[in-house]
């Protein structure tokens, strides 16, 4: 039976609750309360899915082009927070802009690969396994570098959403899916199930299922150490799973990735309600994530980055924007240096679709966060560009 079938009859045994961590790994054995994690740093992702539309996220209101290209969804100049240097923040994001001025938030303008992809399922892809444009990968570069760093650990990584994440995609297996942490406890694998029979293949399936009870356990007791918040989570998708990672965090889960997603950006129309509607969302729940990692001393050590597969067409089409290119990415907390870094997107200089040209490669962030936050060199898992220097102190 292949290996991937095994996984399927084993979320079967789970309820369709997880996807476990590799049964051969030393998952009875590790356990967060014999690892030191004064010192370990954690990143946690948040995609922005659909193609979030930097020009109208951070604008760049001192440039006449901008309202030129942007008759119908441009936003004036008295309606934008924080300016400064020529760029103004959408007014969704009040809390954003009170980190900024916290000195925990880096902005990294122009974002993208050579030859980009406008599609969302292949651009998306491209970001996930850090592949060039014409390249494909089935591991993700997050798995493929916790195949590396941490193959011991069944948690390496946690993906709060309903489906897996390709960037976490890897041999050992060792993430975890969690569609709806309040149920874990509902959800255990009676030792019983492992009895032998006279299909191995079916009792490898088996053990694999049982295997992942270990990583249920750990964060059922990271979520019971850290139960209460003194922090307000707005009652959203986005606020509610980065206040679970919350929960895990502080509860010393030992996870060094985290990963979840929203979508919603996707704005071809009606562009101007819909994207302040979904901005808000993902400002309200950073900044109460923020505050809560911050109130807990734990903010140095935990690092967010906030990114979408691309941006959006400079030019809009009535009422929206279709797909582009190039597009601004986030950095809360992890001793970022508060800064933006690169400079304001040059909409006199386009490329033949009318769309942003990049500067700044993605995979260059990447390295950044490998090399900085875990010492780790990025071009083990094959990411060639060198690290983004002046991100972290």
């Amino acid at each position: 039976m292949e290996r991937r079938k095994f996984l399927q009859m084993a979320t079967t045994y789970t309820g369709g609750l997880l996807l476990l961590p590799d049964f051969l790994s030393a998952a009875g054995n590790l356990s967060s309360e014999n690892m030191d994690l004064a010192n370990d740093n954690i990143v946690v992702f948040v995609q922005l899915t659909g193609g979030n539309d930097g020009l109208n996220t951070f604008v760049p209101y001192e440039n006449s082009l901008y309202y030129d290209y942007r008759p119908n969804i441009g936003i004036s100049a008295d309606q934008l927070i924080n300016k400064s240097n020529g760029l103004g923040w959408n007014p969704a994001l009040e809390g954003l802009a009170q980190i900024t001025q916290n000195g925990h938030f880096s902005l990294i303008q122009n974002v993208g690969y050579p030859n980009p992809n406008r599609s969302h399922f292949r651009s998306m892809e491209i970001w996930q396994t850090a592949s060039d444009a014409k390249q494909n990968l089935s591991r993700g570069w997050l798995g493929r570098f916790l195949e590396i760093h941490d193959h011991d650990n069944p948690i390496s990584a946690i993906n709060v959403a309903s489906t897996d994440n390709l960037a976490l995609a890897s041999d050992a297996v060792n993430s975890i899916t969690i569609k709806d942490p309040r149920v874990l406890a509902k959800n255990k694998i009676a030792a019983s199930n492992l009895v032998l029979s006279e299909n191995p293949q079916l009792d490898f399936a088996r053990k694999i299922a049982y295997s992942s009870t270990h990583g249920m356990a750990e964060i059922q007791a990271a979520l019971n150490k850290s139960k209460n918040t003194l922090f307000h989570y707005e009652n959203n998708y986005i606020s509610k799973n980065l206040k679970w990672i919350s929960r895990m965090i502080k509860g010393g889960l030992a996870a060094k990735v985290y990963y979840t997603s929203l979508g919603g950006f996707d704005t071809h129309e009606n562009q101007r309600e819909v994207h302040q509607r979904v901005l808000k969302g993902v400002n309200d729940g950073i900044f109460s994530f923020y505050s809560d990692l911050k109130n807990a001393n734990l903010l140095d050590r935990v690092t967010i980055v906030v990114f979408s597969e691309f941006g959006r067409r400079v030019k809009d089409n009535g009422s929206g924007t279709d797909h582009g290119t190039a597009a601004p990415l986030m950095v809360i907390g992890g001793k970022n240096q508060g800064k933006i870094i690169g400079k304001n997107p040059d909409l006199a200089n386009l490329d033949s679709g009318g769309d942003l040209i990049y500067d700044i490669d993605f995979r260059s962030v990447y390295a950044s966060i490998l090399e900085d936050k875990f010492g780790f060199d990025a071009r083990k898992i094959g990411i060639k560009q060198p690290k983004l220097s002046g991100l972290f102190v």
